[in-house]
């Protein structure tokens, strides 16, 4: 098995939809909107190029992952950058087979080599914590409602990077998409139905469970 990440490039754009819908559909809520998302962030102003990756086994995309600027906004009103990664995701025939820590691990690596102060993401903590991500609220960080949720996650990339910094995570607008244009965007692939399962349920809980 031959195992490649490598930079995205224009004529990947479809394949790299159709995976993450594949990969993606059902899984958070019916259907999907991760596709329309990674469409979206390409034009957008807070996509980082080059620090989104495609892998490929024996030069078969099978999964990727996108960054964008993000930041914390501190309780006296200064601004620190940070990167986000997401979606990240693979083709449910190539998960559980370390190639999701591959990935991670190549971006993280560059987002260390560019000097970038810290990851910000949301997530499962079970996902992210092998990498050394820890719940916000170790490092005084909120979402803007100024609660602390288990689903916040923080890598500093150099020691003491989040040292004296309390406030609130802004992601990038690029992660929010409506629904009417999602299902516009949608109809470009083959049909696919909609179902409800536990995995929402069990979204829907982690995304409101505070870390208290």
């Amino acid at each position: 098995m031959k195992v490649q990440i490598r930079q995205e490039h224009p004529k990947d754009y479809k394949t790299v939809e159709t995976v993450a819908r594949e990969a993606f559909w059902n899984l958070y809520f019916p259907g999907c909107h991760e596709h329309y998302v990674i469409h979206m962030m390409r034009g957008h102003e807070d996509f980082m190029k080059d620090l989104s990756f495609v892998i490929e086994v024996d030069g078969e995309i099978v999964g990727a992952i996108f960054y964008t600027h993000s930041k914390i906004v501190a309780d006296d009103g200064e601004e620190y950058k940070t990167v986000s990664f997401g979606p990240v995701f693979l083709a449910p025939d190539y998960q559980g087979k370390g190639l999701g820590r591959k990935l991670i691990t190549h971006s993280i690596q560059d987002a260390k080599d560019q000097g970038q102060r810290a990851i910000l993401t949301l997530g499962y903590p079970y996902h992210y914590e092998p990498y050394g991500f820890l719940g916000g609220k170790k490092y005084d960080l909120s979402m803007p409602d100024g609660k602390f949720y288990k689903g916040l996650l923080a890598l500093p990339l150099y020691e003491g990077a989040l040292d004296d910094i309390s406030g609130y995570a802004v992601f990038s607008d690029v992660l929010e998409a409506e629904d009417a244009e999602v299902e516009e965007f949608d109809r470009s692939f083959p049909p696919k139905e909609k179902k409800v399962q536990d995995s929402q349920r069990e979204f829907e809980e982690m995304s409101a469970a505070l870390d208290e």
